[in-house]
């Protein structure tokens, strides 16, 4: 059985999203198949091309003019056959990872120029949203542990096979998936999401930000009373931890916030789930602790938006105004009775405070329909930052040009 990526055609983006199998004998011929969903897609597709392995069909262009961006700044596809694109993270050599999540897989992206060479260097995994880089290696997050590919820039034709680090995390993969980097303590830090919307768990790994060494060994708990965290970055100068954390579910339309907070020092609480936003008791669990025992976000963001990957930019690419200050990827609601994010969105600092909250890009979601849903954000070398996005199975690159012409609404 050789497997073909094919997948159901989007209202908007055209591309494919589910895999299906294709028998086939020793001589390569076709036996027979499992449709997809999408008829239209396959016959678009030659014998011929499917015989030759084709992955992807790409019948309609993304509609990348709605994307609203400031003056000079542009959008363009830097790759469409990234299948559920999660977090990333950049190789020594300029290697592009991005993992997955019910896809099972790790992808590479080598840029040639014109296009980006996709390589699926592991399939079959739980949950591997979390990726990240470190002395010529690659580690990958599951859901309870993780696993590191040595020399991997230099085998991605032919992956070696992964070495353990740790599998001594929970199981439960209710907001069981990670993110995870290397810290500039050159420790990986590793979140432990809630196993629910919002409980008490005896087990203290639950809800925390951890941290151990690149062989596995000394794992500890960072930070407290984090929800569920899929983001985080340092700030360059301060080199202290900023994370997004997903706020809880049911308290209504406009609440709680989500948030963007600031670890000055380790073992600091962060209020889930006694406190959520800087001065929301929760319900149930509100009286457990005092108002002033927890560390309140740095800023509130948007209701239910889902804040995901974020970073500091720390290129040159973009206007002096942007150094240092942080983007954010948001994902969007999935229960909000008006949805909400799907976007860029921007927290500008005044003296390692978080001072403002804006948007940055937006367009994704379209009269209440989403035609993608950013997941994370990557600075390049060249100053361009790249987006992932789980829906359309796609990585985008912003790039900015003096007097480019102006695209989208803004």
């Amino acid at each position: 059985m050789k497997e073909i990526s094919l997948h159901k055609l989007h209202r908007y983006v055209g591309i494919v999203s589910a895999p299906f199998m294709v028998p086939r004998t020793g001589s390569g011929l076709l036996l027979g198949f499992h449709p997809p969903p999408s008829r239209r897609c396959l016959a678009l597709l030659s014998t011929a091309l499917l015989l030759a392995g084709v992955t992807a069909c790409h019948a309609t262009e993304l509609p990348l003019g709605d994307i609203a961006l400031p003056p000079g700044f542009t959008i363009e596809v830097y790759s469409r056959d990234v299948p559920g694109a999660r977090s990333m993270a950049l190789g020594a050599k300029g290697t592009l990872f991005v993992g997955s999540r019910g896809e099972g897989k790790i992808y590479a992206l080598v840029d040639k120029g014109n296009h980006r060479e996709v390589f699926t260097i592991a399939r079959g995994l739980t949950m591997p949203n979390g990726v990240a880089f470190r002395d010529g290696a690659l580690y990958v997050a599951e859901v309870s542990r993780v696993l590191r590919f040595d020399d991997i820039e230099a085998r991605l034709a032919d992956p070696p096979r992964p070495v353990p680090v740790n599998d001594s995390f929970p199981d439960k993969k209710h907001h069981g998936w990670k993110f995870i980097r290397f810290g500039p303590d050159g420790k990986l830090y590793v979140p432990v999401g809630a196993p629910c919307n919002v409980c008490e768990e005896k087990d203290p790994r639950f809800a925390t930000i951890m941290r151990l060494d690149p062989d596995g060994k000394n794992l500890e708990i960072f930070a407290r009373g984090v929800r569920n965290t899929v983001g985080f970055d340092w700030h360059p100068l301060t080199r202290e931890l900023w994370f997004t954390d997903n706020g809880r579910d049911w308290l209504g339309n406009d609440l709680p916030p989500d948030e963007l907070n600031r670890a000055r020092a380790k073992g600091l609480h962060f209020g889930f789930p006694y406190w959520h936003g800087r001065e929301i008791p929760d319900p149930e669990f509100g009286r457990r602790m005092k108002k002033g025992a927890f560390v309140p976000p740095e800023m509130e963001l948007g209701p239910h938006v889902a804040a995901l990957g974020m970073r500091f930019y720390t290129g040159t690419m973009f206007p002096p105004r942007y150094r240092n200050q942080i983007f954010i990827a948001e994902h969007g609601s999935w229960n909000r009775s008006d949805r909400i994010g799907y976007r860029i969105t921007l927290v500008r600092l005044e003296g390692n405070r978080a001072a403002s909250y804006e948007v940055f890009a937006e367009g994704w979601l379209q009269e209440g329909n989403a035609w993608g849903r950013p997941v994370d954000l990557q600075v390049m070398p060249d100053g361009s930052l790249l987006v992932s996005d789980d829906k359309a199975g796609a990585i985008y690159r912003i790039s900015y040009r003096h007097n480019a012409p102006p695209q989208g609404r803004k």
